[in-house]
């Protein structure tokens, strides 16, 4: 009796895969927004906008993943089409972030809708959740012999970009008139510090402690760096992909290490196998964070050498490795516009932004993210990486926003595996640039 119902519940699953295929199918024929006809799609924006501008969106989690879907993923769609947005500028990833950006600027976006996005990126932990799956899901999905491979050799590209952001930095900066403490001290370090909460906060402590002033004087003069820097690193991010495309041997398409070919084994989708995955990711960060009030290292740290040894050591059974590399692919295929819409509302101030555009300011900043971008791809070649995939995690995932500008850059490359190594740049790569803010300082006073 067991075996002849778990046969008819095959029978029924293969019979619903094919219905289902059938279905995408027949979907797909036309033109489409979010895997959903657009008519459709304009239907349900439609319902999402004037429920919003009356007042009458739902409280919570639904209201607000309505609204950073529909507008994300419209948003996501037009840039991803615009000629000059989608070749240059990082294509539906830089329209999500500073559309979303220029809404609450402008007061387009309702205040009550900008504090529920902000309350749902922030203490909400969507942010969280989000980069949990990416890092769970790309480790174990991972070949485990390329992260024996990759191992210390990373952290190699990773001063590489240090030197060459902040040589460069000095070399513009005397050019167009800053002094080496300018240059050095207020643009490049914040830009190279791994974000805001992790950089450039712990920073104005820093620079207080040792010059003098009150911290919140040393945030005002960091932000406009950090900010403009992240905008850099998303647009070249979208320039290497495309250099990478014209010219094949300086990238592996994905994949961080020379002369390692893996072929993925195709994976047949199970939405149980996807529960596993998501429970090992909400674990293994739970447990990051958990060790990191013992250890002072960024939870995302702990949790990326959890996993890694995990993987390494074949601690995990197949259906829990299988689950969360299926479950990251689902998160990241279905999500990423709603959290760049996100990070656009929470974590951008697109005023601090149109502040900071003078020409010298935007050529020195200009010179931090190029300088970081050399100088990581050169040593990231000497160690055997791609030079494209080392530049991208090793040098513009050191000089954007943290975790929020890692999604961004990756997003903009279109190289989402590589979040691990991108969250190394900003955890570690960040600590190793606040150790260096502290020796700096005290050459300058």
């Amino acid at each position: 009796m067991g075996d002849a119902l778990r046969n008819y519940n095959q029978e029924s699953n293969k019979k619903q895969t094919t219905s289902n295929t059938l279905a995408f199918t027949k979907l797909n024929k036309g033109p489409a927004i979010f895997n959903t006809p657009i008519i459709w799609f304009v239907l349900f924006a439609a319902i999402t906008l004037i429920s919003m501008y009356t007042g009458n969106l739902p409280g919570g989690m639904i209201g607000t993943l309505l609204v950073m879907i529909v507008i994300g993923e419209a948003f996501g769609w037009v840039g991803d089409r615009l000629p000059i947005v989608k070749t240059f500028l990082g294509g539906g990833a830089i329209l999500a972030i500073f559309g979303s950006a220029y809404m609450v600027y402008s007061g387009m976006l309702p205040e009550t809708i900008t504090t529920s996005v902000n309350d749902f990126m922030k203490t909400g932990g969507f942010l969280d959740f989000y980069i949990a799956a990416l890092i769970t899901g790309s480790i174990l999905g991972m070949n485990s012999k390329i992260l024996v491979k990759v191992g210390l050799r990373y952290f190699i590209p990773i001063g590489g970009a240090v030197v060459g952001a902040m040589a460069l930095t000095a070399l513009i900066g005397s050019i167009v008139g800053f002094t080496l403490q300018e240059a050095v001290l207020v643009i490049a370090m914040p830009i190279m510090g791994g974000g805001m909460g992790a950089g450039a906060v712990p920073m104005s402590q820093v620079y207080s402690e040792l010059l003098g002033q009150d911290p919140s004087y040393y945030i005002s003069m960091l932000v406009p760096a950090l900010a403009l820097g992240n905008v850099f690193a998303i647009i070249l991010a979208s320039v290497l992909n495309k250099i990478g495309e014209k010219y094949p041997s300086l990238s592996g398409n994905g994949q961080l290490l020379q002369g390692f070919t893996y072929e993925k084994p195709e994976m047949k989708y199970d939405i149980q196998k996807m529960g596993a995955g998501l429970l090992a990711a909400l674990s293994f960060f739970t447990l990051g964070m958990l060790i990191a009030n013992i250890i002072p290292l960024h939870g995302y740290a702990i949790m990326i050498i959890l996993v890694a040894v995990a993987k390494i050591a074949n601690l995990l059974p197949a259906i829990v490795v299988e689950g969360a590399s299926q479950w990251y692919q689902f998160v990241a295929k279905n999500w990423t516009f709603a959290l760049l819409f996100g990070i656009g509302v929470a974590y951008t101030d697109l005023g601090t932004v149109l502040d900071a555009l003078t020409l010298q300011y935007i050529l020195t900043v200009f010179g931090v993210v190029l300088g970081a971008i050399i100088g990581a791809g050169l040593l990231g070649k000497a160690v055997g990486f791609y030079p494209i995939e080392s530049a991208i995690t090793a040098g513009l995932c050191m000089a954007n926003m943290g975790g929020t500008g890692d999604v961004a850059v990756l997003s903009a490359a279109k190289r989402m595996e590589l979040m691990p190594f991108s969250q190394i740049s900003s955890r570690l790569g960040g600590s190793i640039i606040l150790l260096l803010a502290g020796l700096i300082v005290p050459l300058f006073i």
